[in-house]
């Protein structure tokens, strides 16, 4: 196929986005739903706590890479943006102290809106003493005993701390000499303590009380200065899967090697104008290695995720300070008869959160319980920490059904967790596959067999997002159910290459990375430039978590070129510049945060009304694209892929809880004249409509 000559360099940094600038930035937008008049007053206190949340996990993966990236390749440079490990460090440190700011300056902000419910973020000082009283009682009967301080030595020997534990630092003096202690705040506490009058709800926070009573720890000694701090280590590990040693060994000793990672940001409360404050927040920083951009000096209470907690501890007496409440319906197609019955006669498809996650359970549990049912194959990457799926799993092997289970051990920060579930599996007589050599295996598939008559029929369900009944509550996703010839034959091959780890299978409707998902969305894209020039109607919508990949980037920036009408709605990263003259005009990306986190993916192509729809496991991010196990299926019903396409036209037409990106970088709130439309929200009402005509 012939594509216009490019007169513009498509590969120069000046058009893309650095990832983690991109990540930080949506981190901000999370931080901003906080200050949306929308949200409940609850909800908006999670949102902090979700940035909190991802800023956590940010340092422990991203920023670690970068400083290891800086001692072992400092010369080399980002694919996209050619910033190097140090200057990308420098803009993360400047943009993320901006966004620290601003969650801190709503954090005291949200408050207030709590003080004007009667419900107050208290000190220990603030408190009368009636009140007083009754938090120290509790500090003696509920905390003292769990308190272990760790004297730091004459030698200087210090601590080993914990990722992510809250802990106080103290400077005692006794006989004018000073002892240095550093007292960690057990795990096992509530992170604060809640006094409750007739009008009244006051919280004080655990380290403050634990701060202000240290003197009954120690009785015998002057108290010269504490503060509370808090380190993030490094939680990236390397792994030889070419070792000879049982992988599942291998995944637990690495696990444990986490504990170790070098410090990447240390978190301090203290008051720079306190001299022993000044030398003990020195002190610290030189134990620990860190330097002055890995510190982040607060004057209000560290790590916001204890919102979590006070959600939890209040919810039950102030519904209406949350979202309304949502169940989740059963589909029409699914409701008058047994579910494998409803799929016989048709695809069916899901869009969870507002469809619920019920009938995915089910359909292993039904299986697993059949005695015609023959196999059960799956693939597995996240799991609740009570999985319904794996107790169906398990009790399929136990009644003789052949149970081939992929649970990928790699999956970040679910490692321990999959590790018990394959263990459990195991031990059921299931057979356990631990992923494919070098690579993650991401995919979202199951497939059931069953012997009807005389006949082997097989029903599998392919979707977006885990099989995680906790997260569907608040994941976006989609998924189908089929028995499709040709895509339950996709599902048989797609099996046979994860257990044999053979030649590279060939699919009739399936597209598998690390193999052939961006080839084939380069084919697509390349075939809408080609329609749009004969029939001047290129039209592409994709909806994904993150865009980076620079070889998709530069073909949608070539379709584009091409007169390629393109919409990108992307949740998180994006690398992609829009709205550039002559390189980008023809792209618009917009940004939905809401109440549940957008995670499905869609690739749509007009294709002069052909209408070509995918949904996949995989976003448009070179991870995605080579090093993991990613599936992309076609939607072949036509009343489904309409319907997925009404789905992306209201979420372009969200002028509620959609931000447009702009050539510059700038995320501005999509705000116009049109009637208020969330798509979300218009989801909720579709769905409690549909229920209606029960």
């Amino acid at each position: 196929m012939t594509i216009p000559i490019n007169q513009y360099d498509l590969h120069a940094p000046e058009y893309f986005f650095n990832r983690e600038l991109s990540w930080l930035a949506f981190n901000q937008r999370v931080i901003l739903e906080a200050k949306d008049e929308t949200n409940p007053l609850l909800e908006k206190a999670r949102f902090l706590a979700i940035g909190s949340s991802n800023l956590d996990e940010f340092f422990m993966v991203r920023v670690a890479r970068l400083q290891d990236q800086l001692k072992l390749a400092p010369a080399h440079r980002d694919l996209n943006s050619q910033l190097t490990a140090h200057q990308q460090l420098q803009a993360i440190s400047e943009m993320n102290r901006e966004n620290t700011h601003l969650q801190y300056e709503l954090f005291s902000q949200l408050k207030k809106e709590f003080s004007d419910q009667d419900i107050f973020f208290s000190s220990f000082d603030q408190l009368d003493p009636l009140e007083k009283d009754e938090a120290t009682n509790h500090f003696r009967k509920n905390i003292l005993p769990l308190l272990d301080p760790i004297r730091i030595d004459n030698r200087g020997e210090f601590p080993k701390l914990q990722n992510k534990r809250l802990y106080l630092f103290a400077r005692l003096r006794k006989s004018q000499v000073d002892s240095l202690t550093v007292i960690p705040l057990s795990e096992s506490l509530e992170r604060f303590y809640i006094l409750r009058s007739e009008n009244k709800i006051k919280v004080i926070l655990i380290e403050d009380l634990v701060e202000s009573l240290l003197g009954e720890l120690f009785s015998n000694f002057e108290l010269v200065s504490t503060f509370p701090f808090r380190i993030t280590r490094n939680a990236n590990f390397e792994i030889d899967e070419d070792d000879g040693d049982d992988f599942l060994v291998v995944m637990e000793e690495a696990i444990r090697q986490r504990q170790d990672g070098e410090t990447v940001r240390l978190e301090v409360k203290v008051d720079l104008l306190n001299k022993a404050h000044q030398i003990d927040f020195a002190f610290l920083k030189n134990q620990l290695e860190v330097n002055q951009r890995e510190c982040y000096i607060f004057h209000d209470t560290l790590d916001l995720t204890f919102l979590f907690e006070l959600i939890t501890e209040l919810q039950d007496g102030f519904p209406t300070f949350l979202y309304s409440p949502f169940s989740p319906i059963i589909p029409r197609e699914l409701r008058d008869h047994s579910l494998f019955t409803g799929i016989k006669k048709g695809d069916v498809f899901l869009h969870h959160p507002y469809d619920s996650f019920q009938p995915v359970i089910d359909f292993i549990d039904e299986a697993a319980n059949n005695p015609q049912t023959y196999a059960i194959k799956q693939t597995l990457y996240r799991l609740s920490e009570a999985s319904p799926i794996i107790a169906s799993l398990k009790q399929a092997a136990e009644n003789g059904i052949a149970v081939t289970v992929l649970v990928e051990l790699k999956a970040r920060f679910d490692e321990k967790n999959n590790i018990h579930w394959a263990k459990e599996l195991e031990d059921s007589g299931a057979s356990v596959l631990y992923g494919v050599t070098g690579l993650k295996t991401h995919s979202k598939i199951s497939l059931v067999i069953k012997n009807e008559g005389h006949h082997r029929v097989c029903y599998a369900h392919i979707g977006t997002g885990n099989y995680n009944d906790h997260t569907a509550r608040g994941y976006e996703d989609m998924g189908i159910f089929t028995n499709h010839p040709e895509l339950v034959e996709d599902a048989h091959t797609f099996f046979n290459y994860l257990i044999e780890q053979a030649n590279r299978p060939t699919y009739r409707q399936l597209s598998v990375s690390p193999y052939d998902i961006r080839s084939s969305l380069i084919h697509y894209i390349d075939r809408e430039i080609a329609l749009h020039q004969q029939y001047g109607n290129g039209r592409m919508i994709a909806k994904m978590n993150s865009l980076t990949d620079k070889t998709l980037i530069i073909k949608l920036y070539e379709a584009s070129q091409g007169g390629v009408q393109v919409d990108l709605i992307i949740r998180g990263i994006c690398c992609l510049r829009p709205g550039i003259p002559g390189v980008s005009d023809n792209i618009r990306v917009t940004s939905v945060i809401g109440r549940y986190l957008e995670h499905s993916r869609i690739y749509y192509f007009h294709h002069n009304g052909k209408d070509n729809l995918f949904l996949s496991s995989a976003d448009m991010m070179t991870r995605n694209m080579i090093n993991r196990v990613e599936i992309a299926f076609p939607i072949l019903d036509a009343t489904i892929k309409q319907e997925i396409q009404t789905i992306l036209s209201v979420y372009l037409a969200d002028n509620q809880k959609a931000w447009s990106l702009t050539k510059n970088g700038d995320y501005l709130p999509i705000k116009n004249q049109e009637k208020p439309l969330s798509a979300q929200n218009y989801f909720i009402k579709k769905a409690l409509d549909e229920e209606k005509k029960k």
